[in-house]
């Protein structure tokens, strides 16, 4: 089931009887609309929400407060956030609107800085046409001003173990928490280990794990979308990574000795990268840097294998990455670490849990016949059209439903 409510929902009669419509969605995002990629969960739920309703998506407002360091990532992450401040709120689409709201950085100035979001987002959601909002939140120092935008609902996107990211204040993101969850109407689990870690927290609970754009994977994988240019000429066979590399969640010291023990292979990566620059200097390794989300399965399906290198922390136990239905889609034979949302995968994906494991099943892919009806088949309608359909189907089991919805 793409939804599973809690045992506490309220009596559906009832529901029907106390209905609340919403007019539109504010959405307290975990990404930047200007520089991350657009596959995120967040912004994929928006997408399908403002096919139905307005919406209105804030920038995340930032979890943890930048420090220098080592290389340019400071700066860069200093400049792109300016940059993204000066996009102020605009309109992308015709019923979808996205606003960098000017905040000091996480956990400085708190008081002024909640008035100063609150009175920007109210004012942004007015423009918007938003005014008995659906407010959701997937960046949890958003929490503070939910009350003040007056919402008729409200959903918490408890999709990663946000107080397990690097260099956030844990006890602060904890607290948010424990109040979100205590507040939502809805609160949406995408990793069914996670969500049975802590079903008992929230009041409303939900899984509804990440969807995907079934059609346009496949299509690519099945060679009906142009071969991106820079991958044409690389020597074959190609092994390939698509998505942020950074010691948060990929494990570089693993890939580096995977690499290095499949030497025949061209290692592709795909992504934002955040690591030291001579973190890897193996010549069968090619970094591409960050590519546009359209262009994401098109880099999928140039790949021979596809993999997941992931770490060990909390954060990659909790989590329940959006790559592995695209990978799936596109039809590639996949190779990851384990976690534990993977036993919901049985049979259709190959785990390693050391670098000769690993690489052991590298070669043993690119060498095997393969067939991709099975994963298809498993993702096949799980689109994200589907997930909101089922986030839609949790409010309205809370009394929560859309203007004009039926």
């Amino acid at each position: 089931m793409a939804a599973v409510a809690s045992t506490r929902s309220p009596n559906v009669n009832a529901q029907a009887e106390t209905m609340r419509t919403f007019d539109g969605v504010i959405c307290f995002g975990g990404v930047d609309w200007w520089y991350h990629n657009r596959g995120h969960y967040d912004l994929q739920m928006m997408r399908e929400f403002s096919a139905r309703t307005p919406v209105l998506y804030v920038n995340s407002i930032g979890m943890r407060v930048p420090k220098p360091g080592k290389g340019g990532m400071f700066a860069k992450r200093v400049i792109r956030k300016l940059k993204s401040f000066s996009h102020g709120l605009t309109r992308v689409r015709d019923t979808f609107w996205v606003l960098s709201p000017v905040v000091a950085p996480a956990g400085m100035g708190a008081g002024v800085n909640e008035k100063a979001l609150a009175w920007q987002v109210r004012r942004a959601a007015r423009k918007a046409g938003i005014s008995r909002p659906l407010v959701w939140v997937a960046c949890p120092p958003g929490q503070p001003v939910v009350d003040a935008l007056d919402p008729v609902g409200v959903v918490y996107q408890r999709t990663d173990r946000f107080e397990e990211y690097r260099g956030v204040d844990p006890q602060r993101i904890s607290r948010f928490d424990r109040l979100l969850k205590d507040r939502a109407d809805v609160t949406l689990f995408c990793s069914s280990w996670l969500m049975d870690q802590e079903r008992d927290q929230p009041r409303g609970v939900a899984f509804v794990d990440h969807g995907v754009d079934f059609d346009v994977f496949e299509a690519a994988g099945l060679g009906d979308t142009p071969t991106p240019e820079d991958t044409a000429d690389l020597p074959r066979p190609v092994v390939g990574f698509v998505g942020g590399i950074d010691a948060h969640t990929f494990d570089p010291a693993l890939f580096v000795e995977v690499a290095e023990a499949v030497p025949e292979a061209t290692f592709m990566l795909v992504g934002g990268c955040s690591l030291p620059e001579d973190w890897c200097t193996l010549p069968n390794v090619r970094l591409l840097g960050q590519r546009p989300y359209d262009q994401v399965p098109g880099y999928m399906a140039a790949a021979d294998v596809l993999i997941m290198p992931w770490n060990r922390s909390e954060w990659i136990r909790a989590c329940n990455p959006v790559k592995l239905k695209e990978y799936l889609a596109v039809g590639r034979p996949i190779v990851s670490t384990t976690f534990p949302e993977l036993d919901r995968y049985g049979g259709l994906v190959r785990m390693g849990e050391t670098a000769d494991e690993f690489a052991r099943h590298v070669r043993e892919a690119l060498a095997e016949s393969f067939d991709p009806a099975p994963g298809r088949e498993r993702v096949r309608e799980q689109t994200w059209k589907a997930k909101a359909d089922a986030v839609l189907g949790a409010l309205r089991e809370r009394g929560i439903s859309c203007t004009g919805s039926t």
